[in-house]
């Protein structure tokens, strides 16, 4: 599979474009891929939706993986 990375003017990749044959083999063996929200309680979906705003008015909150795990690793000992 071919993929194109999409970047934004300060050159951050914000998304990636594959061929449209691969899209329908992947729709092909995930028929509910392109529908994320079907099957999700509204709970859920409405507590996602407020964390991406949050994300999105402050990206700088999130800490990466690493991060995580040292804060998490801190709060052990």
């Amino acid at each position: 599979m071919s993929v194109n990375y999409v970047s934004d003017n300060s050159g951050a990749t914000i998304a990636i474009q594959i061929p449209i044959e691969d899209w329908k083999r992947i729709k092909e063996k995930y028929p509910d891929i392109d529908s994320p929200e079907d099957g999700t309680p509204e709970w859920q979906m409405k507590l996602m939706k407020q964390r991406l705003k949050m994300i999105e008015k402050d990206p700088e909150s999130i800490m990466d993986i690493d991060g995580l795990f040292e804060e998490l690793d801190k709060e052990i000992d």
